[in-house]
């Protein structure tokens, strides 16, 4: 019975994906795949990674799918509160600690399967554009040019060592990300089927592509 559980968790644990942030002189460029696997089963295919948490901020998603969804809606929902409270629009590092803060939480609650997640938040106030790596221990860092996560990170990271430039505009960083995520669905068996694109700029987040793979033959 033992085996049979810790065989489940594990299977459980072997979560994979994509996701790429990059700081543009004039915005921010998140992208991710579209693949979700359990274990060696891909589970789903058309799964939206990025997700729109207020008009300016987005975060990618990556970890227990049930966590990472419960933990979006919480935070949209805090921030919505905050904002009636305070009569005021949340700041880009206030909702980045405020998820921060929920992760730490979460992770730490006693828990047969381990909630692990992993975020990244793009957005932009009144004081400019950001990126902030939330990781599944509920740290937090203050991203300045680029980041990755996900099973695909290492090969999203050689594109974006090699081609980032801190002068990208966002239509540049569009590209880089899609060459980022590419890279990784060409290696990574966890990530693939598609790739969203989401920008924030003055104008808000706005998804920009989202684009599915067919693999199917064609009978």
């Amino acid at each position: 019975m033992n085996s049979d559980i810790k065989m489940k968790d594990e299977e459980i644990m072997k979560t994979g994906t994509t996701t790429v942030g990059i700081v543009c002189k004039n915005g921010v460029v998140l992208a991710a795949d579209k693949r979700a696997t359990a274990g060696y089963l891909v589970a789903a295919k058309k799964v939206k990674k990025i997700v729109k948490i207020t008009d300016d901020i987005a975060v990618t998603m990556a970890g227990t799918v049930s966590d990472v969804q419960l933990l979006t809606k919480l935070i949209r929902a805090e921030l919505k509160l905050n904002n009636i409270r305070t009569k005021r629009i949340n700041t880009v590092s206030e909702a980045a600690n405020l998820l921060a803060s929920i992760v730490y939480n979460n992770i730490r609650k006693f828990s047969v399967i381990p909630g692990i997640s992993h975020f990244v938040m793009g957005g932009k106030d009144s004081e400019g554009f950001y990126i902030f790596d939330i990781g599944a221990d509920g740290s937090i860092t203050d991203v300045d040019d680029f980041v990755s996560s996900g099973s695909g990170s290492v090969m999203a990271y050689g594109v974006l060592e090699t081609l980032y430039k801190p002068d990208l505009t966002v239509e540049e960083g569009v590209d880089l990300g899609v060459k980022s995520v590419n890279a990784a669905m060409q290696r990574d068996v966890a990530s693939g089927n598609g790739i969203n694109v989401v920008t924030i700029t003055s104008e808000g987040v706005q998804e920009v592509i989202e684009k599915e793979l067919n693999t199917k033959i064609e009978q």
